[in-house]
């Protein structure tokens, strides 16, 4: 997930100390996701706090010193809760996905690659960080197996049975959100061909 972290970072998917990552050993009952305020780009072991699944709380508190999770807890709990074959989930603020977002722009799947790691993108409507609203939103629109979904003014989160795999699904929607936007910039959104159909997608 360090690794990752430096990735969307460097990729310009996140700023700041926005986003957080989580991930667990499949079927476990306990997930590691990033602290409160830590950038993504500078993450080390301690960055990272061990979850209960079934408590939603820390496996190790009231630690003088221990960092507490992000923020955005409650979004990783009800999408593991909600997805049981997930094992990591991306949070991040990519601004060609968000941006066609808020102008209600669809984003496209232009090329093989969108299709065979996105499938299909789903949206909610906007709830404020942090929220069990947020959280309840972002967990129905996964429930039926989407691993892409958009938090309106907010960001995306995405899901996948590996951290690698997930990394990949944020790469690809954000590039086809890049592709979505030229193509409208240049009048031509229209012009775009449908999807291109796959035998198998994950």
């Amino acid at each position: 997930m360090t690794h990752v972290g430096r990735s969307v970072v460097s990729a310009g998917l996140v700023v700041g100390s926005g986003g957080n990552l989580s991930a667990r050993d499949p079927g476990a009952d306990e997930f590691w996701v990033t602290a409160r305020g830590t950038w993504l780009d500078r993450l080390t072991p301690a960055d990272f706090v061990r979850v209960n699944l079934t408590t939603g709380h820390p496996v190790v508190a009231d630690v003088s010193g221990a960092a507490t999770p992000t923020s955005e807890l409650a979004l990783h709990l009800a999408s593991y809760r909600a997805r049981p074959d997930a094992t990591a989930i991306v949070h991040l603020h990519p601004q060609s996905v968000l941006l066609l977002d808020a102008l209600g722009i669809q984003i496209r799947l232009v090329t093989t690659d969108h299709v065979f790691y996105l499938g299909r993108i789903a949206g909610t409507r906007y709830a404020p960080p942090g929220t069990p609203q947020l959280a309840t939103a972002a967990a129905q629109a996964a429930a039926d197996g989407t691993n892409c979904v958009l938090l309106a003014q907010h960001g995306c989160s995405v899901l996948a049975d590996s951290v690698e795999l997930a990394h990949k699904r944020a790469l690809y929607l954000e590039e086809a959100a890049q592709f979505t936007y030229r193509a409208a910039a240049l009048g031509r959104l229209a012009d775009l061909p449908p999807a291109p159909v796959l035998a198998n997608t994950v």
